[in-house]
């Protein structure tokens, strides 16, 4: 799954440098993902950075981007030229 920020982002900005793909970026209102640039951090961390940064817990999974291991391992790839 790719990840989203809900409406309870409050623009801390702490989310945004730590983002491997540059897949956050500042929307009209709140922070917001590019599902296609989200890989969950997958092939560089464990665990999705912005979500072990978010001091209000806003960055949940995406219901409707359901997406294995896999799909966000070839996304990787494709992001970082590994393909």
């Amino acid at each position: 799954m790719s990840l989203i920020i809900t409406d309870e982002c409050i623009n801390c900005d702490v989310c945004e440098p730590e983002c491997p793909n540059g897949a956050i970026s500042q929307g009209a209102e709140i922070y917001e993902i590019d599902p296609d640039k989200c890989t969950e951090c997958v092939g560089h961390f464990d665990e999705p950075q912005c979500q072990q940064v978010c001091p209000v817990d806003c960055i949940p999974h995406d219901p409707n981007r359901k997406e294995s291991k896999e799909t966000l391992m070839q996304r990787y790839n494709r992001l970082t030229g590994k393909v």
